[in-house]
């Protein structure tokens, strides 16, 4: 059996361009890595790298253009229907934003209920009995169960959408954007439980977010992405301390901390990211990058091991 829970190989998604035969847009272009169980994974990059779109080929929400995804030692792409929703039991995903996730108007019971009352047999009165488990296990009182989504503050919304998300207790448990769109004192209790989840019951996280300090905290390992490709893969500690690659670098560079004193200490990564229709030839980041060779601008740089363990496409490294 693998120690990898998770395994991504090639992977590439590509979208056709409207009123075009040739052209499309490469969203996600020869991703690869591996997660094990137990581990969390934060996916970090701009908007428009291709973060949520290799979230969601690797959940099949949407067919890929190659690959393969093998999941719990299973290839994803070639389940039939039966198979793929006993393999939804294990993969479930909790949204950015609680207010829009969840039916405003369905009652917690019903909204936390329904995987349960779609995969499994439980009769009435255990699910609700076990809607009360799930709203005590994520902080909230059991009453609860019959209010409606509107009745809560941001950070309980996301509490409930984290409870329907662990009902089935699944194997594998994708936080798109987690706190975005909550406040910053429910953004802390939000990832102490989350924490404290994976703890309880060994679950394995994959975390999309912009916000790299939330990264920072949860995450075992980071990929960061730009236009499509894996630039640098590697333990959290050992990116966030010495970051390698000239993207991972300028991200980091952007983030501000107790000692900066004004707003012009904070350097910016300048520049647009280019169309992932037609992307920059050699090295994606060439266009952007302060370090940038001719060889940048004509050859792509393989993803290859460093000494450390971690994997980088860059030139220079």
């Amino acid at each position: 059996m693998s120690e990898y829970i998770l395994e991504i190989k090639n992977l590439k998604k590509y979208f056709p361009v409207k009123d075009s035969k040739t052209a499309f847009v490469k969203a996600v272009d020869g991703v690869s890595l591996n997660i094990a169980k137990g581990e969390v994974l934060g996916l970090v990059g701009e908007s428009g790298c291709g973060k949520s779109t290799l979230v969601n080929t690797v959940l099949n929400l949407t067919k890929p253009t190659e690959g393969e995804v093998i999941f719990d030692g299973k290839n994803m792409y070639a389940l039939s229907k039966k198979e793929m929703r006993e393999t939804r039991k294990n993969i479930q995903i909790v949204f950015q934003d609680p207010f829009w996730s969840l039916d405003p108007r369905m009652l917690v019971k019903d909204i936390i209920g329904e995987p349960l009352s779609v995969q499994t047999k439980l009769n009435s009165i255990e699910i609700l009995e076990k809607v009360e488990e799930l709203l005590d296990m994520v902080g909230l009182p059991k009453e609860g169960a019959y209010k409606y989504p509107h009745e809560f503050s941001g950070g309980q919304r996301q509490r409930i959408a984290i409870a329907r998300a662990h009902s089935l207790m699944p194997k594998l448990v994708v936080l798109d954007e987690p706190t975005s769109s909550i406040d910053v004192i429910s953004q802390a209790q939000i990832l102490s439980l989350i924490d404290e989840l994976k703890d309880k019951f060994n679950l394995t996280y994959i975390v999309i977010s912009h916000d790299l300090s939330v990264v920072s905290y949860m995450s075992d390992k980071i990929a960061v992405m730009y236009l499509g490709k894996l630039v640098e893969y590697g333990e959290t500690d050992l990116i966030f301390n010495n970051p390698k690659h000239p993207y991972t670098e300028a991200l980091f560079a952007a983030i501000p901390d107790i000692n900066t004193e004004s707003i012009e200490e904070i350097k910016t990564l300048e520049g647009n990211i280019p169309s992932s229709i037609n992307p920059p030839t050699g090295c994606r980041f060439h266009t952007r990058c302060p370090y940038v060779k001719d060889v940048c601008k004509e050859e792509e740089p393989e993803l290859k091991n460093l000494e450390d363990g971690r994997l980088i496409a860059c030139h220079f490294q």
